[in-house]
């Protein structure tokens, strides 16, 4: 049974209590605040493994509680909720740095299996016999999921490593975000391919300082190449 902790942040007590029952079923700890500003005290303190957060809230919105979390790096998991079924809050939420979303009414069967889901893509699975992969100025080490650009480490969040690490170990091929999908997040992935892309842009910015650069391919899909 797992004892990780959730964070809640939902303003509607239905939502929190039949989630909370879900969640503890399966052996999380929870926790559960109800406005924006509550949040990021709440994730500083308890330092959950998760954070279920709903876009619409008080003082701040969970847009915006997902930003800051960001902006001070904090790489805690977040699945946003959000009321409508609409393209533009989804992407809004993946660009902002979440990891996945769900549309709100839920199943809380699917709460769970998104909350599993996330949290397994998320272990930092370690690969003693594995050696760095090299990619101009890159290095990539598997074995300590660390990335250094010449000498300076890079800090990634966990996804981006993976996502990297899987362009780098198909260097010059063409992939599509279907198969990034199904090599860098799994199987188990229930976003959308939109995701690939907000990911390869964040990674652009954070390896624009190497000579590897990441090659988008109209129609098709993206590539890791050096430049000259």
């Amino acid at each position: 049974m797992s004892s990780e902790l959730i964070l809640l942040v939902d303003d509607e007590p239905s939502i929190v209590q039949l989630a909370r029952m879900y969640l503890e079923r399966e052996g999380f700890r929870v926790e559960s605040v109800g406005d924006g500003e509550a949040a990021l005290e709440a994730a500083a303190g308890l330092r959950p493994v998760l954070i279920v957060l709903d876009v619409m809230l008080p003082k701040l919105d969970g847009f915006e509680v997902c930003r800051r979390l960001r902006n001070q790096d904090d790489p805690v998991a977040i699945l946003m909720l959000t009321a409508r079924d609409e393209d533009i809050d989804k992407i809004v939420g993946l660009e902002l740095g979440a990891d996945d979303y769900l549309t709100k009414p839920f199943n809380p069967r699917e709460l769970v299996a998104r909350v599993k889901a996330i949290l397994r893509r998320g272990e930092r699975t370690l690969h003693p016999g594995a050696a760095p992969v090299h990619v101009g100025d890159l290095t990539i080490d598997p074995a300590s999921r660390e990335v250094h650009i010449g000498g300076q480490r890079l800090e990634l969040r966990t996804q981006e490593f993976d996502l990297l690490l899987t362009l780098a170990e198909h260097r010059g091929m063409v992939l599509s975000r279907e198969q990034l999908l199904q090599m860098a997040w799994g199987f188990d992935f229930y976003g959308q391919t939109r995701t690939v892309d907000v990911h390869v842009a964040h990674l652009r910015k954070k390896i624009a300082g190497s000579t590897a650069r990441i090659e988008t391919v109209t129609g098709v899909g993206y590539k890791l190449v050096v430049t000259d």
